[in-house]
């Protein structure tokens, strides 16, 4: 069998980062005991992102420099899809413009979603049946106000590319358990986890079923734990990863920050989030192993090789952790939540439903971000039309496809308005002129106000557009964000 493993990865962690005090500060009238996870922060998506729209940002920073026309298929892991009846990975496809003749594949249900969906897709790239399999991983957990679980969790999402060529971590084993071991769940029609005692989950779960599946890997692979560079076993329960490992025989420098402090845990992404965390450090030769656990345990054993110090630099979670901006107002982080009922005004009752036929008929325009390219005289334009736009050209019929999503620009106009509807008002919106030519008025998103004006550099990102709450349809488009001096992606 051909090697095959990781050719790549990216990741992307939402800019806002609600500081747990704040939550603390704001509940602790009715739960005193929350203050023993008020320090460090959280990951928070901004209100117009969600599991979709941050696996899109991971994979891009996943694909930067690669071949798209050899990816063969997308596969999206995520216990939090914002459809239970449309495809989720196929956006995510549409939206990275990789055509048409490829494979998708939404994988959930469980916080082992992620690791269970690098599993299969590994076993399609031995069998041969896709070139270049990207693999989602992306989570945007609701959980009750004043809970443990509110400042436990994070938003966040990483992306991988599995192939045959160029691979950076060889995959040299994988074991996986199934055990109905219910630490925690959500009913089909409920909005939030429901979960059981802590030393229940600890003793009769992590504690028993982890070693087991760890020790079946390394047995596969005939490997010694001693032989484990790093360790990485999300977990939100402290210390349960370092007495695991030393069960094991792992050594504790092994083991792997949980990034609890800075991020939170990211749910069925948390386990790549941490892969693709140690990657971007790893040196050739060292071995990773990483573990999964949810209704059971995937354990998935890597070799680097020397193919990692040729990948290009990404965002990765390095990156995205340094992209931060701290959230002290929790009523925001609850409006974005949608988890307090907020009176917009007048303005916001408009009915917002999609027109699908026009949706599909400019699915490459709305959720590609393509526009057009005059063959004649070069100009670019956004949206493609019949016209080529040009005064001194005026082309008939003479544009192609011309991807801009990862075309960079600069701010030529904006405004804030304060009196169009906005869920995180004012609406920031302007003109954008793109390096490559062509301009576009878009909405601007993540906005740092101190920093913001005419000229500041932009690139574009994939977010919610407006959201349909009468039938529950999320409408996506691009939006420009500013490009913070020395930020990676």
């Amino acid at each position: 069998m051909a090697e095959h493993g990781i050719t790549s990865y990216g990741a992307y962690l939402p800019r806002w980062r609600l500081q747990r005090s704040a939550a603390v500060k704001a509940n602790a009238w009715a739960n005193g005991a929350l203050a023993a996870h008020g320090k460090g922060e959280r990951a928070m998506c901004n209100w117009d992102e969600d599991s979709v729209t941050m696996a899109v940002e991971a994979a891009r920073d996943a694909l930067q420099g690669m071949d798209r026309s050899a990816i063969g298929a997308v596969h999206l892991a995520s216990t939090t899809l914002p459809f239970s009846d449309r495809q989720n990975a196929g956006i995510v496809a549409e939206a990275l413009n990789l055509g048409e003749s490829l494979g998708t594949l939404d994988i959930t249900s469980s916080q082992r979603a992620g690791t269970t969906g690098l599993v299969n897709a590994l076993n399609t790239v031995a069998a041969g049946a896709a070139g270049t399999v990207v693999l989602c991983a992306s989570e945007h957990r609701k959980s009750q106000t004043g809970t443990p679980q509110e400042l436990l969790y994070g938003d966040g999402a990483c992306a991988l590319t599995l192939g045959n060529e160029g691979v950076i971590a060889k995959l040299l084993a994988t074991h996986t358990m199934a055990v109905d071991f219910v630490d925690h769940y959500r009913g089909q029609t409920r909005e939030f986890d429901y979960d059981w005692e802590e030393r229940w989950i600890r003793d009769e779960g992590y504690n028993k079923i982890v070693p087991a599946a760890v020790s079946a890997a390394l047995d596969k692979a005939g490997l010694g734990a001693d032989r484990i560079d790093r360790f990485m076993l999300p977990c939100v329960l402290r210390r349960v990863p370092e007495g695991i490992a030393r069960r094991l025989g792992i050594r504790n420098d092994a083991v792997a920050d949980t990034l609890q402090a800075t991020c939170g845990d990211t749910g069925a992404a948390h386990a790549l989030v941490l892969l693709c965390h140690a990657l971007e450090t790893a040196e050739p030769g060292q071995k990773l192993l990483v573990a999964g656990f949810g209704q059971g345990c995937d354990v998935l054993l890597f070799e680097v090789t020397e193919a990692i110090k040729s990948l290009g630099p990404r965002r990765g979670v390095t990156g995205s952790l340094a992209r931060r901006s701290p959230m002290e107002n929790y009523d925001r982080y609850l409006a974005f939540n949608n988890l307090v009922a907020k009176g917009f005004g007048k303005r916001a009752e408009a009915d917002k439903q999609t027109a699908l036929t026009t949706l599909y008929r400019n699915r490459k325009m709305l959720t590609g971000f393509v526009g057009g390219r005059c063959t004649k005289c070069g100009t670019v334009q956004f949206p493609k039309s019949y016209y080529c736009v040009n005064p001194n050209c005026g082309e008939a019929d003479s544009q192609e496809d011309f991807a801009m999503a990862d075309i960079p620009g600069k701010v030529n106009t904006w405004t804030a308005d304060s009196l169009t509807f906005s869920m995180d008002p004012p609406a920031y919106f302007g003109m954008v002129q793109y390096d490559s030519g062509g301009r576009l008025m878009v909405d601007f998103t993540d906005v740092d106000k101190e920093t913001f004006d005419i000229g500041t550099r932009v690139r574009m990102t994939f977010r919610i557009r407006d959201i349909d709450s009468d039938r529950g349809f999320k409408r996506y488009f691009w939006k420009a964000v500013q490009v913070e001096q020395g930020a990676g992606g």
